[in-house]
């Protein structure tokens, strides 16, 4: 097969996963594939293969808690269970958090104390 034609990438799934955790370009990935550039970034975004930036604050937090809320329907907002403040974790990082920054992503979502409340 040429390069650059059209290939079914579906049974590269779990190639194509690895190879974008351990940071291969889609340059890298559609020439070991045997296909093109656009091909590779198009099938990452049908199939939520999202690269992440090493970087972020959201990628692999090293401290974190996870707290079950509920999103409110009728206007923003999120709902925690009121004995969330019992939690020490809460209190130390929460508890006078005025404002929050949301960040969205596939499979989370990330609020982001963006300062101290009252």
């Amino acid at each position: 097969m040429g390069i650059n034609q059209r290939v079914s990438l579906r049974k590269f799934i779990d190639d194509i996963r690895r190879w974008v955790q351990e940071g291969r370009s889609d340059e890298w990935i559609a020439s070991a594939l045997g296909t093109s550039p656009s091909s590779v970034q198009s099938f990452r975004s049908r199939n939520a293969i999202y690269r992440r930036d090493h970087g972020s604050a959201l990628y692999a937090p090293k401290d974190y808690t996870a707290y079950e809320g509920v999103l409110e329907t009728e206007r923003p907002g999120v709902w925690f269970d009121p004995t969330v403040r019992e939690d020490p974790g809460w209190q130390e990082r929460w508890e006078h958090t005025g404002e929050v920054d949301v960040h969205l992503t596939p499979t989370r979502i990330v609020l982001v104390r963006r300062g101290k409340g009252r």
